[in-house]
């Protein structure tokens, strides 16, 4: 089946070929080893940030939105 990947560079398409090459297999295998790849860390990315260890406690981060929402009504602020 053949798909078309539109805004593809020449040298970036000739790149990916190359890359496919030199690993021994398909472009399409590549590419969807690259996809898989991507979510992978894409989601462990997000986990991280989501579900980490916090680096502010719940009071300091109460404090930081009370401070800044005190400076954002302070004169000036927004044109």
């Amino acid at each position: 089946m053949l798909k078309t990947i539109k805004s593809v560079d020449d040298g970036t398409w000739n790149r990916f070929k190359g890359l496919a090459a030199r690993k021994g297999t398909t472009m399409g295998s590549l590419l969807k080893s690259m996809v898989d790849e991507y979510e992978r860390k894409s989601d462990d990315f997000w986990n991280v940030i989501l579900h980490g260890e916090k680096i502010l406690s719940d009071k300091e981060a109460d404090d930081i939105k009370r401070i800044v929402a005190g400076l954002r009504k302070e004169k000036g602020f927004r044109i």
